[in-house]
């Protein structure tokens, strides 16, 4: 699924107020293609997923999400393409606590197939969970719930995947393992994956790497030999 921005900005407030998040982007990601965004708090790399993910509206320009511009879309036609078309993967888990790894989801599985539990069972299962999913988050570690979490996004297996600061709660290798199971399920399901990070050792592992600055792409470059995550360091 491919991702156009042309002449993006978002700005927040009004008058001298005004707050430009992001200012004149263009973007052209092709289907599978796993970019990782750079840039230091508040260059607007969230803003950008949000944007993508039809969360925030833009306040100028277009994007378009396999040649459908988003801004066309009422909020119902929003709401079925973040359910069918972008799986979220953020720094907080954002598991409900009075559910089982297998219940949280089953949640999301429910809401796009007949099969839920079948499927959000198998996708467990892939991430490493067989023996943990009927577990409450609370008696899960960090980077098994981060992996539930991953799970959740991956059941419905959508077409673009957008994953602000994985790793940022998690330890050195723990977060390893998460950029690594990242990068398999995505070129698995050829995936189109943005994920957001201030870590910049991790653009290593891209196809595809973006810098942001004060809502700015300061550089675009794309990488002949990304390194796996297991050699990556920091």
């Amino acid at each position: 699924m491919t991702i156009k921005m042309a002449e993006v900005w978002k700005t927040f407030g009004e008058g001298h107020t005004a707050v430009h998040a992001l200012r004149d982007v263009d973007l052209a990601g092709p289907q599978g293609d796993f970019t990782v965004i750079l840039g230091p708090s508040g260059s607007g790399k969230t803003t950008l997923l949000n944007l993508v993910g039809a969360i925030d509206d833009v306040s100028r320009g277009r994007i378009e999400v396999n040649g459908v511009d988003l801004a066309a879309m009422d909020a119902d036609a929003k709401t079925a393409f973040r359910r069918e078309s972008v799986g979220f993967v953020f720094q907080f888990f954002n598991l409900i606590p009075t559910l089982t790894a297998l219940e949280n989801v089953e949640l999301v599985a429910g809401l796009t197939m007949d099969n839920g539990s079948d499927r959000a069972a198998a996708v467990l299962e892939d991430v490493g969970l067989a023996d943990r999913m009927h577990h409450f988050p609370a008696q899960l570690s960090g980077g098994e719930q981060q992996r539930v979490a991953i799970a959740r996004a991956l059941v419905k297996r959508p077409p673009v995947l957008l994953c602000d600061e994985p790793t940022g709660e998690l330890d050195f290798e723990t977060g390893r393992m998460i950029l690594s199971l990242l990068r398999r399920v995505a070129a698995e399901h050829r995936q189109t994956v943005l994920l957001v990070t201030h870590n910049a050792a991790i653009g290593d592992m891209a196809d595809r790497v973006l810098r942001l600055r004060s809502g700015e792409i300061v550089d675009d470059f794309r990488i002949d030999d990304p390194v796996s995550a297991e050699a990556l360091t920091w």
